[in-house]
């Protein structure tokens, strides 16, 4: 492989990134939402794409906007609507509206200005009207109100925040203050819209809320949502899911248990029934996101019980009504299922690779999905024919670029369990050389890695440099059953440590592992797991750590957005049993630090706030263990700039090469062994 060019940053910012597919009625085209990265310009441009599911070239249908996003075809076909922020007739949209351009072209038409801005929507079914998502000062009525007090909030002095809510703050943002999010309804000829909860009381979600939260029944008369009816709105708040009639505004409770948490309500096509997501917290707050369904005449159901799977939003009826599209994970991959009602069966319509998006009309369906070796790409699967890519929008620049292979292997971990472990080797790898380990430790903890393309720990990257990459779906991740998920609780750290060290056993068997040159890496919780294994291992087992936006001091954490969920996982508060949350938190073995560590966090993060990074830094200065710091003002939980993602690259490499000591050749590429004497 030696002169050939390979992944690096620039190049993977260089790739386009696709939204989610909406087809038109007749199934014949869809459209997206495209992001073009720049690093010149170190900022992203989206616009939509419209492309055929029969083939042919893509075209481009809007071309002014800077953030044109979630478009969806009209009922009709005859329009498609979308979110965006754009200067037309000379006024500049301070919040984000709803505009509509026909798909063969033409000028976007921003349809009505809302103050409060536009969070997303969807079409009634006569395509006359939408109903969307605005954050709205509840006290007040009408749009004219609303409009004078975003005004005043826009020109305001101050910049203090006040609140009483418990939930309050969300991973980068604070909650718009005083205000709540409200469903409404907007006329796509007048542009005029109505708040369907003015003056009721109700909000929806807190937590970010989209266009799952609600849906529009067949017959355009009434709109079923989730939300919660506690007064006290709670990030881990329990959702029921009730209707609210366009005419009239009469409100039911439609299911509603205090011991389940309920989301993503869909009309059956007959508009009597109502598939939905359940998850019984009562019981345990580890409990998976199961189908349910209602019926307006025999109430609701968990109708999949026996299938030890978690169900993701969106929800999708098939046109006959009998069973339901969604995404769900197993085992490392995310497929895209069917799950037949009556007979309660699920069968995978589309393997993964990671399938993240999907849509489904006149028996067309079009696929977003991605996989080690590629970034996103669109699908269409006609019935009794192969899958049909429609798009190519990042071929060019990865022509010549050479991935490597990537395998699943199994270790026997912690309790005697089998442990799933990925494996991403370099371009041109050879078993004859020796090469580096890098582990690459995931966040959740309940998620997963896997078979995927990651836009910030790419595999594929991290491999081009010359490492072997290990993902271990340690005990808590998600995709393996409820039980191998809920096995950490109360214990954080123990059985995922075991995990990880098997696998590292386990490879370091391997004759092509340099056992000086294993590197463990993670963000997030992969972070809690790099400081954690610093206190818990000998010194040298592995050559250094990369911490990123890690939990260090679950005490010190209760200033995290995610507060109320500590005493589930963790066992007890910590003002109640303070030696039981110390026994799962890093700082408390700080004496035994000391791994050589890079400490990466942002001061937007929320989710983990930046001082448990600057405090897990400090500490290992104080213990006197080689430690760096990069810490960014404008970044978040994730690292999103263009310049900044660079920026955090290089210092990535420039500490693992730092403390990489192969036996002969440059650091951070693999070695011929020596050759023993005679």
């Amino acid at each position: 492989m030696a002169g050939k060019k390979r992944l690096d940053i620039d190049t993977l910012w260089k790739l386009q990134r696709l939204g989610a597919p909406s087809l038109s009625p007749d199934g014949a085209q869809a459209v997206c939402s495209v992001a073009s990265p720049s690093m010149k310009d170190n900022r992203t441009r989206s616009a939509l794409w419209l492309l055929s599911t029969l083939g042919g070239q893509p075209r481009a249908l809007t071309h002014c906007g800077e953030k044109d996003g979630a478009p969806r075809f009209s009922p009709r076909g005859d329009l498609v609507g979308f979110v965006a922020k754009r200067e037309q007739e000379g006024h500049k949209d301070e919040e984000p509206q709803f505009y509509v351009i026909a798909p063969d072209g033409g000028e976007a038409r921003r349809v009505g200005t809302v103050a409060t801005g536009v969070e997303c929507f969807k079409w009634f079914p006569d395509g006359r009207r939408v109903a969307f998502v605005s954050w709205v000062w509840p006290e007040l009525k009408g749009a004219a109100a609303q409009a004078k007090a975003h005004k005043a909030w826009k020109e305001r002095k101050e910049t203090g925040v006040a609140t009483s809510e418990l939930n309050y703050r969300y991973w980068d943002h604070f909650m718009p203050q005083g205000r709540q999010a409200h469903l409404h309804v907007m006329d796509i000829g007048t542009g005029r819209s109505v708040n369907l909860f003015e003056g009721t009381g109700l909000q929806l979600s807190r937590t970010e809320p989209d266009a799952n939260c609600f849906d529009i029944s067949p017959d355009g008369k009434r709109i079923a949502f989730a939300y919660d009816p506690d007064p006290e709105q709670r990030i881990d708040g329990r959702a029921a899911i009730a209707s609210i009639e366009i005419k009239g505004r009469k409100l039911r409770d439609l299911v509603r248990d205090p011991a389940w948490a309920l989301s993503a309500p869909r009309y059956h096509p007959d508009g009597n029934r109502l598939a939905f997501i359940a998850s019984h917290q009562g019981k345990k707050h580890t409990m998976p996101q199961q189908l349910a369904v209602w019926d307006a005449e025999a109430g609701w159901e968990v109708v999949s019980a026996e299938w030890d799977h978690e169900a993701q939003a969106p929800l999708q009826w098939e046109e006959d009504g009998q069973a339901l599209l969604f995404t769900a994970e197993q085992r490392g991959r995310q497929h895209l299922w069917r799950f037949d009602v009556p007979d309660r069966r699920a069968e995978v319509v589309v393997p993964g690779g990671w399938v993240s998006a999907f849509d489904k009309a006149a028996g067309t369906l079009v696929t977003l999905a991605d996989c080690a070796a590629h970034p996103a790409r669109l699908h269409a699967h006609a019935p009794g024919e192969k899958p049909l890519r429609i798009e190519h929008f990042n071929d060019r620049a990865l022509a010549g670029l050479p991935m490597g292979r990537s395998e699943e292997i199994w270790v026997s971990g912690a309790l005697g369990d089998k442990v799933q472990v990925w494996l991403h080797y370099p371009p041109g790898f050879d078993a004859k050389k020796k090469y580096p380990l890098l582990h690459t430790i995931h966040g959740g903890p309940h998620t997963a890695p896997g078979d995927c393309w990651h836009w910030r720990w790419n595999y594929q990257l991290f491999a081009a440099q010359g490492y072997v990459v290990a993902n271990v779906n340690y005990h808590g991740s998600s995709g393996f059953g409820q039980a191998f998920g809920d096995s950490i609780t109360h214990r954080w750290g123990e059985l995922e440590l075991q995990d990880i060290e098997a696998a590292t056993t386990h490879l370091l068997k391997q004759a092509w592992v340099d056992a000086k040159r294993v590197f463990a890496t993670g963000g997030s919780y992969g972070g809690y797991m790099v400081a954690w294994m610093n206190g818990h291992l000998p010194k040298g087992r592995y050559a250094a750590y990369i911490c990123h936006a890690g939990c260090f001091d679950w005490t010190a954490m209760f200033a995290d957005d995610a507060w109320s969920w500590h005493a589930k996982e963790l066992g007890a508060w910590y003002w109640e049993n303070p030696a039981q949350v110390a026994a799962q938190s890093p700082h408390a073995f700080a004496a035994n630090f000391s791994t050589p560590t890079l400490v990466v966090h942002g001061a937007l993060d929320y989710r983990v706030p930046d001082t448990q990074g600057l405090a897990y830094y400090n500490t290992l200065k104080a213990v006197g263990v080689d430690a760096r710091l990069l810490w960014f003002p404008d970044e978040n939980h994730w690292i999103l700039k263009p310049r900044n993602s660079r920026l955090w690259h290089e210092e990535f490499f420039a500490w693992l090469q730092r403390h990489d000591r192969p036996a002969s050749g440059r650091p951070g590429l693999p070695t011929r062994p020596r050759r023993r004497s005679r």
